[in-house]
């Protein structure tokens, strides 16, 4: 399993993902789940991936043509004219992939067993910052006023935390910080979701991640916020009304 936000803000965008893959209890890896690729003033874009750890390197490798000699490679996300183009390029990789992936193992098409989703997300010169929820499918959704960030894989630990805490004007620090909670929660609640976390936040117009860091279980910015926030709890419980047994009937 794993643990994927992906946050649009007036500023720009943060995205956040976890790096654990597992089958089974006692078979736990470490992969990147978050891949960006830039153009100085050009253009940003960031995939973050979920589900059948093959399929999703499959559809990176696809992108990046690493079966090919580097002089030969052409990543065609970079040429792209649009990030709706670009969504649409990574819907098709995935929908093929998924079912070839299915036909070579004898599986009926969307049975789930090499099943995967992405958020894209990025900016192109002349045009607004957007993200896209792509589907095992194909298809896409796109991030709007209403919808401001997605998420993919553990999601029900962390979604609590965001709609209570997000803002669309609120600065990158706090966004940050409202993510750190959310995934806090997260790895708390699931032994599948796991450290390190990969952070990227890109400001609107600049075209190369304005902030980027791999945060690890040393980390003490998240050891004081998984801590505070801990203790942040428990004082807000203790501050609620008691109940009573012996309350009238109709309170």
């Amino acid at each position: 399993m794993t643990y994927c936000v992906g946050m649009m803000l007036d500023r720009g965008l943060v995205l956040m993902s976890d790096t654990r893959t597992n089958s089974g209890v006692d078979n736990i890896s470490t992969f990147r789940k978050m891949h960006h690729w830039s153009v100085p003033g050009e253009r940003l874009i960031t995939l973050m991936t979920a589900g059948n750890l093959a399929t999703t390197q499959a559809v990176i490798s696809q992108l990046e043509e690493r079966n090919k000699a580097p002089s030969e490679r052409h990543n065609s996300l970079l040429e792209a004219p649009s990030m709706f183009q670009v969504a649409s390029l990574v819907g098709k990789l995935l929908r093929d992939t998924i079912a070839a992936s299915d036909a070579s193992n004898g599986e009926v098409a969307g049975t789930g067993t090499f099943t995967a989703s992405i958020i894209v997300a990025g900016q192109i010169a002349g045009m607004q910052p957007r993200m896209f929820l792509i589907y095992p499918e194909g298809n896409f959704i796109e991030a709007s006023f209403d919808t401001p960030f997605f998420q993919i894989g553990e999601t029900k630990y962390g979604r609590p935390i965001l709609l209570r805490g997000y803002s669309r004007d609120m600065s990158f620090e706090d966004a940050v910080k409202l993510l750190m909670v959310s995934f806090d929660s997260t790895i708390k609640a699931n032994l599948s979701v796991g450290m390190p976390l990969d952070l990227l936040v890109a400001e609107r117009d600049t075209f190369e991640p304005v902030h980027a860091r791999r945060i690890g279980p040393d980390n003490p910015y998240f050891h004081a916020i998984s801590v505070g926030w801990s203790e942040a709890l428990k004082l807000a419980f203790e501050s609620l009304p008691d109940y009573s047994f012996y309350l009238p009937k109709d309170s």
